[in-house]
């Protein structure tokens, strides 16, 4: 105990022998080991004639998170550089394993520069005091004086800083919301950009000693990709290694220096590429810290809510047919604006020999490959990381479409159901449509096509974050009337993101896989590096490599 009247003790009580007037002010209490400290709240002592003396102290644990919240961006068709492969399997495996260590998660597939300032705006808006906020990105980039820059699919061949998004404009928006932890992890390039001559001055940054920026690769330095035969998914470098830490109970700075010795432990990395850390994280702050919500309830439902717009599946329909053909129609998410669309034939009259539904006529706002949409399995339908298993009534025949790019749907997302059917003594096939409007699905309710309103400060002196700064009024404060009936509906028809064909699916929490790195491929594959500025991506699950690999540079 410490007060400012010179009173202390070492001990679990602190006792004044002689109590006087002299005694009254303010008493903290400390908490320390060998690695760090912590205080508690100011008591304020009264003192007066005839008083009883009364203190009381308020309880704060800093090893707890009020909330923990995850952004997840992966980009690969980009439309003006190189095709990436690796992000979409990172996204889904990091997808998985954090939410085994309950943060609220929202997954992102391709997304334009409107699109992920958006994004950022309403992750924004899922933080607050204690939050633990964590931003991960997979995709090309680059750093430039200090700066390091995120580039949307629609970045032209001659990008600027104009095109990207600053990594240290959203560390210093994330830091007005009194976060608990800032974790940035970027899984791109960090070569220099020789179009952009532009020095970025984001906004001022607080010393508030919570902050952790995990990069692929060093600085000034390319990150590489394996080239992926067709229907290959595969995990990159950086989350090959870091899926066997991330789940381990310590610090993030110590969790992360583990994984950067693996990475250099294996051959295909070293002398290549190289994780870093950069950090001021003073208090032993870990991805697997408990939630403490005693004390903020009502923020925390309030989050739970907001979080729960971005991912509201439709409710499963049961189509009835003139014919006396009854057909389900299910949902599953695979990412928060990726969803799949499978059909099953429930009921048929016996005088109908054969029959089958198939989805057509979608919005141009989304995007459906015509080929391989209504396909009898989901690795056909170009689903990789969904399984059967995962879906209610795994055994039934069904057909799937993959419907992307969700936060481009203007509005209620609206398709015809076809059913083709043939009669036992008829040689012709007969066709029933029926029109069916399931709403607006997981992430295309929040509009990430629409610009965001700006604020009033100011961010930085050239690219600013201005343009996605969180608005007085989101869209979630808009929806959360209606959401609460329409969450819980029909929920045994929906399927989770966090049980959709996870990689990590074999595993439990905290148990991370400690196979040695060199161990962990299997068959050689070139690498190849981006013309422009490569990501940081080579299979960590099934590939063995050596010195003798056909290494491309740029």
């Amino acid at each position: 105990f410490v007060s400012g009247t010179g009173v202390s003790a070492c001990s679990m009580c602190a006792t004044i022998p002689c109590l006087t007037t002299a005694h009254r002010g303010q008493y903290r209490c400390k908490v320390f080991n060998l690695y760090h400290e912590a205080w508690s709240d100011v008591a304020t002592v009264s003192i007066g004639p005839s008083s009883i003396v009364e203190a009381s102290w308020v309880e704060v644990d800093r090893g707890l998170a009020t909330d923990k919240v995850a952004l997840l961006i992966g980009n690969m068709n980009y439309h003006y550089h190189r095709q990436l492969c690796a992000p979409i399997a990172d996204v889904h495996e990091l997808t998985n394993l954090l939410r085994q260590l309950d943060f609220k998660v929202v997954s992102l597939l391709d997304l334009n520069h409107q699109e992920m300032c958006s994004a950022v705006t309403e992750f924004l808006m899922l933080l607050d005091k204690g939050v633990y906020g964590l931003l991960y990105f997979a995709g090309h980039g680059y750093e430039n004086y200090g700066n390091s820059f995120m580039m949307p699919i629609d970045a032209p061949a001659s990008f600027t800083s104009e095109h990207c998004l600053c990594v240290q404009n959203i560390l210093t928006r994330m830091q007005e919301k009194e976060t608990g932890l800032n974790v940035f992890l970027l899984d791109m390039c960090r070569r220099r950009n020789p179009f952009d001559d532009i020095i970025v001055q984001p906004g001022l940054l607080k010393v508030t000693a919570n902050i952790v920026f995990g990069y692929a690769t060093c600085v000034d330095a390319e990150a590489y990709e394996v080239a992926q035969q067709e229907r290959e998914v595969a995990n990159g470098i950086f989350i090959s290694f870091l899926k066997r830490r991330v789940c381990e109970d310590e610090k993030v700075t110590a969790m992360l220096d583990r994984v950067a010795e693996d990475m250099g432990r294996c051959v295909i990395t070293r002398g290549r590429q190289a994780l870093e850390l950069r950090s001021n994280l003073s208090e032993r702050r870990s991805l697997t810290d408990q939630i403490q919500t005693a004390e903020c309830s009502a923020s925390y439902s309030a989050r739970n809510l907001q979080w729960a717009v971005a991912h509201v599946l439709p409710p499963s329909h049961s189509l009835q047919f003139d014919c006396g053909v009854r057909v389900q129609l299910g949902f599953a998410a695979e990412f928060s604006n990726v969803m799949v669309i499978y059909t099953r034939i429930l009921e048929k009259p016996n005088e109908i020999t054969s029959c089958s539904a198939q989805l057509t006529d979608f919005p141009e706002d989304v995007d459906v490959d015509l080929k391989k949409s209504n396909q009898e399995t989901l690795l056909e339908a170009g689903s990789l990381l969904l399984f059967p298993e995962d879906l209610p009534s795994p055994e039934a025949p069904s057909l799937y479409t993959r419907v992307r790019c969700l936060q481009r749907l203007k509005r209620e997302l609206t398709f015809t159901v076809c059913l083709h059917y043939t009669y036992s003594n008829m040689d012709d096939e007969v066709q029933e449509n029926q029109l069916v409007t399931v709403g607006k699905p997981l992430v295309s309710k929040l509009n990430l096509h629409e610009p965001r309103p700006s604020p009033s400060s100011s961010g930085s002196s050239s690219v600013s974050l201005d343009s996605f700064d969180v608005p007085e009024c989101s869209f979630f404060a808009r929806e959360s009337a209606s959401l609460e009936s329409a969450f819980y509906c029909a929920p045994t028809e929906r399927a989770s993101s966090s049980h959709s064909g996870s990689l990590a699916s074999s595993r439990t929490a905290n148990e991370p896989e400690e196979t040695d790195c060199p161990d962990l491929f299997d068959t050689p594959r070139p690498l190849v590096a981006s013309k422009s500025l490569p990501h940081g991506q080579v299979n960590g699950t099934n590939h063995k490599f050596s010195d003798t690999d056909n290494f491309h540079s740029c």
